[in-house]
């Protein structure tokens, strides 16, 4: 059963026309320049909790969620949507660290610039714009792929109109209204996705002699699962670190309480959202649509509401376009904030924003149609860059390695990436499959082949082993050249404060401090709705 050519346009137009505008409503409402790029100490909690949700998911997850679960049964699946999750929650552990050091920022690599210096803000900077760039395709080509497996039809205008409604209202309000518009489409995709959770569950047909050949595998623990747990949590713990659409929401927190109200709620949704979207991967198995670790596989969510009502592909089709407009317009405005902070220090107009914004999607559609033909192969590229760069770079946040320098972020993520590519010609026994992990080739789906499982433990193993290295080498060096030229040796003396946002050097820890700040705020506002309930009283 599938919608005809008519419908489907008229489903995917009219959203999109709609979407249109609310949307530029809301940012000429929200047309506040003051707050383009960013909206620090302004948001509370729940809004947050939209907001993670909708930036944290994507068109994506229709595909990727439902091929691990065929490949890896229940065992793969769940770890995937916790070690999926889990990372948005840690930033209301990150975010109150950075926003201490860097109250002014509002993005990961402006606390970069202040701690390092120029060269590693912008090393930061250009690994940070390339993940983003290749989110963005990524989504781009799902909404591509989604629409085509639903209805038939071309994808690539809808590519090309997405990039349009979205370019308009988030180059007239940018942040601002990207913060906005997330809250109500966030709302449309929960309340989309429990009609649809309902629709499926009603039209789903299990063989249960397929059930019972298939559920030991399916529902128990295996390998492929195991490497999953350690491969997917690095991948994405360390990628979500590039995300600058989360950053901005961690700094426009009013509270550290109200981020971690955020952080945690959005967690816990993304993961029961991204676990009901992947069940599909296995439900496909036991109704005889696909088989375990079928090519199709990715396919299953699409080929089982292809069986059901029109309005069930309608609602689908609907829930997409959402899903991928509002994650779309984070990555965007992330993106353009990112640019115009670090490459224009401050000095770049306004128009000159919204014409970046503009400029991003040419290139960002091209990838997606061109080349962009497996959108996990296209995420785990990002994740490899980032697994090195990371661990390196989140040295510096502890005041007890003041010394810990660009040197030794910038040599320890290149020396992370350089072994994966020697781990891979040791491996593999040659070069170019060497070449070929760097780009994690062959996908980590085979629990036969280490080579990936490697190179997630080597890219932040090497870069945290050779800033070390580095480090020593430096200050060994420091020293010897202190000696000869007569004067004194000061790398190693502990300065007043440090670069990144006059944070004073003491003998208690940054996470410490940032833990008594959250249960100050909360005692504190407790004591004020006290004292609130006690004027009340005696009025």
């Amino acid at each position: 059963m599938t919608l005809s050519s008519q419908a489907s346009n008229a489903i995917i137009y009219v959203t999109y026309g709609l979407t249109l505008i609310f949307c530029v409503g809301l940012a000429w409402y929200h047309n506040d320049k003051s707050k383009f790029l960013s909206s620090n100490q302004t948001k509370t909690g729940i809004p947050l909790a939209l907001n993670f949700i909708a930036s944290a998911m994507g068109c994506g997850i229709l595909t990727t969620y439902t091929q691990v679960a065929n490949l890896a049964g229940i065992h793969g699946l769940m770890t995937y949507t916790i070690v999926g999750a889990l990372p948005i929650f840690f930033f209301s552990f990150w975010g109150p660290l950075i926003r201490r050091k860097c109250p002014e920022g509002f993005v990961l690599t402006e606390w970069t610039f202040q701690r390092f210096g120029s060269v590693t803000g912008y090393y930061l900077s250009l690994a940070t714009i390339l993940t983003m760039f290749l989110f963005m395709v990524a989504e781009l080509s799902a909404i591509k792929f989604a629409v085509e497996a639903l209805t038939g039809l071309d994808g690539l205008p809808v590519v090309i109109v997405e990039c349009i409604v979205t370019t308009i209202y988030t180059s007239i309000g940018g942040f601002q209204v990207s913060f906005s518009t997330d809250n109500y489409q966030a709302c449309v995709v929960l309340v989309l996705a429990v009609i649809g959770v309902i629709g499926f569950a009603l039209n789903v047909n299990i063989d249960p002699e397929l059930k019972r050949e298939t559920e030991s595998y399916l529902l128990g623990a295996n390998k492929l699962g195991w490497q999953l747990l350690y491969i997917l949590f690095i991948a994405i713990a360390t990628c979500d670190c590039f995300i600058s659409g989360f950053w901005l929401r961690t700094f426009a927190a009013k509270t550290n309480k109200d981020l971690m109200i955020g952080t945690g709620i959005a967690s816990i949704v993304a993961m029961t959202i991204c676990t009901l979207v992947g069940l599909p991967g296995i439900f496909g198995v036991w109704t005889g649509d696909v088989v375990i670790g079928s090519p199709e596989g990715y396919l299953s969510f699409f080929i089982m509401v292809s069986t059901m009502g029109n309005w069930m592909i309608g609602l689908i089709l609907i829930f997409s376009i959402v899903l991928s407009t509002c994650t779309f317009d984070s990555l965007q405005s992330g993106l353009t904030s990112t640019i115009v902070n670090d490459f224009g220090r401050g000095r770049m107009p306004l128009w000159a924003a919204r014409v970046i914004t503009i400029l991003v999607m040419v290139p960002s559609i091209v990838v997606a149609v061109k080349v962009a033909d497996d959108v996990l192969k296209i995420y785990f590229i990002a994740d490899l860059i980032s697994s090195s760069v990371i661990p390196s770079l989140f040295i510096g946040l502890s005041t007890r390695f003041y010394f810990w320098t660009g040197w030794e972020v910038v040599g320890g993520g290149f020396a992370g990436l350089f072994f994966v590519w020697v781990f891979g010609t040791v491996y593999y026994g040659d070069a170019a499959e060497g070449g070929k992990l760097l780009l994690i080739w062959n996908g980590i789906y085979d629990s036969e082949d280490w080579g990936p499982f490697g190179a997630f433990v080597v890219a932040p193993g090497v870069s945290l082993v050779g800033g070390l290295i580095i480090c020593g080498v430096r200050l060994a060096v420091l020293k010897v050249y202190s000696n000869i030229k007569g004067t004194p040796f000061t790398a190693l003396d502990r300065p007043e404060k440090l670069g990144f946002g006059g944070v004073a050097i003491g003998d208690s820890s940054d996470i410490e401090e940032v833990y008594e700040e959250t249960l100050n705020e909360s005692q504190s506002k407790k004591s004020t709705d006290y004292v609130k309930e006690e004027d009340n009283f005696r009025a």
